[in-house]
């Protein structure tokens, strides 16, 4: 497998939908805007706002990831001013949405970062890359928002190389009686203002039933306490 980038990735300069070398190349082509979520030029407007109160958990996870980086459900770029600490250690960034109103957002956001970019507009559930191409996947409230997030986790196993790491914080349903039905009743109303979120999805169970080994799950604050648990951790896909 080559360990080059594509030779369309100059630092800086995302493209959007260049592909490895042969014989990397992958089965399937990248076809933007094939996705079963919509496009929300609102939410696209407003994330940067609404996702404020978030930002010292991605100052907290971003720089754990290492090598090839995939992440997965960029959004409107959010993550990208935490790449600068992990001091080196990034060899590219590769990053799809299926939301063209993020991704514009995510490309005027990716000309800052010093190592090469791509950004694909395309869902989560079939990935335009080889198998084993990254070594590191990066999740950051995304499952909540993916129409199908067990197919999104088995192809983030399948392009990670083993022993490659699936990084995350991620929100999930409260294991408290209450809390849950209250996620449930809240949950239809949400999804239309918040993106397509489920906040009684249950993704921290999902990513225990993807395959991967060495879990771990820290909470993000008493889950108690909350009507949104967030986890944050990481997943290792076993060497063969």
């Amino acid at each position: 497998m080559p360990e080059s980038p594509p030779d369309a990735e100059r630092p800086g300069q995302p493209s959007q939908s260049s592909l490895p070398a042969e014989p990397a190349r992958p089965a399937h082509p990248v076809r933007p805007a094939r996705s079963a979520q919509r496009a929300h030029p609102c939410c696209a407007l407003f994330l940067d706002l609404l996702m404020r109160p978030l930002k010292p958990l991605r100052r907290r996870i971003v720089p754990d990831v290492r090598g090839r980086v995939l992440e997965i459900g960029v959004g409107t770029g959010l993550n990208f001013e935490h790449y600068a600490a992990t001091h080196g250690h990034v060899k590219a960034l590769y990053g799809v949405e299926p939301d063209p109103h993020m991704l514009k957002r995510a490309a005027k956001r990716a000309r800052r970062l010093p190592f090469p970019v791509q950004l694909d507009q395309v869902g989560a559930e079939k990935l335009p890359y080889p198998d084993a191409y990254f070594d590191t996947v990066l999740l950051t409230w995304v499952l909540c928002t993916i129409p199908d997030p067990d197919s999104a986790l088995r192809e983030a196993r399948r392009v990670l190389r083993p022993g490659g790491r699936l990084v995350y914080v991620e929100h999930t349903r409260s294991r408290y009686r209450f809390a849950a039905r209250l996620q449930d009743r809240l949950t239809p109303l949400w999804k239309e203002i918040g993106g397509g979120c489920h906040l009684n999805r249950d993704s921290v169970s999902r990513i225990r039933a993807a395959g991967f080994g060495g879990i771990s799950m820290l909470p993000c604050g008493r889950e108690a306490w909350t009507l949104v648990p967030v986890y944050r951790g990481e997943a290792i896909k076993d060497r063969v």
